[in-house]
């Protein structure tokens, strides 16, 4: 079974057929002999190449709207015969069943079918059925058969016969059988999580998901870490579709901290305009919006200069020369946004460490989707935190109401706080965060961290008092005693807006009108772990 195998016969049934003409002819002219199966068949005869039809062979026509065609046994008993059993090569002498040493099969375009939003019916009819069973058969039987499943590997498997007389080696069917294993799991995987959606089920007994390498990365979280990145086809605007102009190839930490800069970034609706956040290991440091995007980007900076140092940068807007030439006077890991003109590409490409991405629009913060995170044994699933409170929902519980710009900056300290590890607390004025206290097993020691930020940031600032005076502050959760409320009353805070919920509300309430403050429930919870 480890010996190489030469290549006499392939069938080829392609729905993509890129390079196939191309490929098909570097067969032929090693005397492989070609079968084939409708439009593959016809494209590569009007190309002029010598093909049999799959049912010359079977001796069945193409039927049932093309559903059968290769599920016959002289195709399977090709694919699946063991050429050193005596009692398979007996069968396949009395039935006159030749052996298939080549597989080339790429499946009916099922995903790209679902991305376009078609019909059930059509998404159905896109499922491929004898595909799979090839490629389950022709990878199981890799000891005799190699498979290929994509168009990347046309060329591989040519370097193969050219280094090996024409023959295959054991290694390298090796490696095309786990690829079309892979790639037919993937499969099925893209169409149970479509059926699920389709017919509402929310929790399927078994959940299955598959992605593709994108990038081979040089290590994980810590340089011991071996890590890769895999996308997994979803057109959701991001990291995983943007286009980069400059820079060395993004990290592990890179990838997850752009991924969260602009998921965060993307709350703030451009036409409101524009706003700029900037992440820190997954956890903003500053956010702002501004009147243009140099603006929003100096606030952003302003909340904490320190921690912004080798960051990432996510704008809702095109990137523009200015605030390119104010980004480039520190060092910035990643600069993500929807696009960037030429003038702010010129100057980035003075920085050959910083990398631009952009990506050609904004997620959409409100769609529907899975998250996935692995434990000891199994994965957790859930939908993604798309929650949002209107002004309109808010409760206010105090007997201090709330102006105008106290209502703006909680709503924009509550977007910002979804985006925060968990506990969060956000400090705001004038739609810029002020302080930023993240991950804590205290709030009470968020709420600390996130005003000594602010008493720090107002030195180095030159500011006569922190910006934590008239801030509005929010909570991912609510404030299970009133320690919070004082801390943050001592922190010279007037507003709070946070879910409420506690058994303790009535003793926080009573805290906050104690103080002055204003306070509004969301009856909404954003932990972020």
């Amino acid at each position: 079974m480890s010996h190489p195998v030469a290549l006499k016969r392939a069938l080829i049934s392609v729905s993509d057929k890129t390079g196939l003409i191309d490929f098909a002819r570097q067969l032929a002219a090693r005397g492989i002999e070609l079968l084939s199966t409708g439009g593959s068949a016809k494209a590569m005869r009007e190309a002029g190449l010598t093909v049999t039809d799959v049912a010359d062979v079977t001796g069945f026509p193409e039927m049932m709207d093309g559903r059968v065609k290769t599920l016959h046994p002289k195709v399977h008993g090709g694919l699946l015969a063991l050429r050193d059993n005596e009692e398979h090569l007996a069968a396949m002498e009395a039935h006159g069943i030749g052996p298939i040493d080549l597989l080339v099969v790429n499946l009916y375009p099922f995903e790209e079918t679902v991305a376009k939003g078609a019909a059930y019916e059509d998404c159905i009819e896109n499922i491929d059925i004898g595909g799979p069973a090839m490629i389950r058969a022709g990878a199981k039987n890799h000891g005799f058969v190699s498979v290929i499943v994509d168009v990347q590997d046309y060329d591989a498997l040519l370097a193969e016969l050219d280094a090996n007389d024409d023959h295959t080696t054991m290694a390298f069917r090796q490696r095309l059988a786990q690829i079309a294993y892979a790639r037919t799991a993937a499969y099925d995987a893209a169409v149970s999580t479509w059926m699920a959606q389709a017919i509402g089920e929310e929790t399927p007994r078994r959940r299955a998901f598959a992605g593709t390498l994108a990038q081979s990365l040089r290590y994980g979280e810590n340089p011991h870490q071996q890590a890769a990145f895999y996308v997994t086809g979803d057109s959701r605007p991001g990291v995983a579709t943007a286009q980069q102009w400059q820079g060395k190839e993004l990290s592990y930490n890179n990838i997850n901290d752009t991924d969260a800069a602009f998921e965060l970034v993307a709350e703030f609706d451009p036409a409101d305009g524009p706003a700029c956040a900037i992440i820190k290991h997954a956890n903003p440091c500053g956010v702002a919006r501004g009147d243009s995007a140099i603006e929003a980007y100096k606030r952003a900076f302003d909340c904490d200069t320190t921690s912004a140092f080798g960051g990432i940068v996510a704008l809702n807007q095109p990137l523009d020369g200015a605030t390119a030439e104010e980004i480039v006077k520190i060092f910035t890991e990643v600069v993500i946004a929807p696009d960037a003109d030429e003038d702010a590409k010129r100057i980035f490409a003075a920085k050959k460490n910083l990398r631009l991405l952009t990506t050609g629009g904004l997620p959409d913060p409100r769609a529907g989707g899975m998250t996935f995170r692995q434990v000891a044994g199994g994965f957790l699933a859930q939908s993604r935190d798309n929650g949002h409170v209107s002004r309109d929902a808010l409760k206010i519980v105090t007997e201090r109401q709330p102006s105008a710009e106290e209502l703006n900056d909680l709503l924009f300290a509550w977007t910002v706080a979804k985006h925060v590890k968990s506990n969060a607390i956000v400090y705001a004025k004038d739609l810029a965060t002020v302080g930023v206290g993240a991950g804590q097993m205290s709030r009470v020691d968020s709420t600390r961290i996130g005003r000594r930020k602010s008493e720090d940031m107002a030195q180095a600032l030159g500011l006569s008092q922190p910006l934590t005076i008239g801030s509005a502050v929010a909570s991912d959760a609510f404030f299970p005693f009133a320690d919070g409320i004082e801390a943050l009353a001592e922190a010279g805070a007037k507003a709070v807006i946070q879910p409420g919920g506690s058994m303790r509300d009535e003793e926080v309430i009573a805290a906050a009108n104690k103080l002055g403050l204003t306070m509004v429930f969301t009856g909404q919870r954003h932990f972020r772990h």
